[in-house]
């Protein structure tokens, strides 16, 4: 899938999986849904969404897919790693503007900075997806992967003490 394509998707289902929760209350949906504003949460839904928008890919690519084998190594790798570059472009603005507002104008930057990190998430997957992969690497790719999909929904419904899981507006 192009990559721009595929960032655009992940920034669909990211908007779904920000909102879904609070306008249906459906129970089910909060292991995968933000729940509230903290980081955790988005970290989360960026995960879930990364990884939802690589089933889409398999599902319409699957048959141009050379290596079937690397191509899901590199996506649950990139869907691990994405939260976390949004993470980091997220707050090397912040470093260097401070707070963002008006709220809109905060919106749209997360909304770039999403696409972005969709973006480099993509050229990763696409580069690492070349390679041949050893039996410790597909071990630790699974690994991470099922932690990290393990902690987003524990937390989800027991977070720790740390500030990443707090709403801003609780600070």
């Amino acid at each position: 899938m192009n990559i721009f394509l595929k960032a655009f998707i992940f920034i669909v289902i990211f908007s779904g999986l920000h909102f879904g929760y609070d306008l249906t209350k459906w129970e089910f949906l909060k292991p995968i849904c933000g729940i509230n504003e903290s980081v955790f949460q988005h970290l989360k839904m960026a995960f879930w969404a990364y990884f939802l928008a690589s089933i889409i890919d398999y599902y319409f690519f699957r048959n141009y897919i050379r290596k079937k084998d690397s191509f899901w190594y590199s996506r649950l790798l990139s869907s691990v790693i994405v939260p976390w570059i949004i993470f980091l472009i997220w707050y090397f603005i912040a470093a260097i503007y401070g707070k963002i507002e008006p709220l809109f104008l905060e919106i749209l930057l997360a909304l770039i900075e999403s696409f972005i990190g969709g973006i480099i998430g993509g050229i990763i997957e696409k580069n690492i997806e070349k390679i041949d992969y050893t039996f410790g690497f597909k071990i630790a790719v699974l690994l991470l992967f099922f932690i990290s999909g393990f902690l987003y929904v524990r937390f989800t419904y027991k977070p720790p003490w740390i500030d990443l899981f707090t709403e801003p507006n609780n600070l």
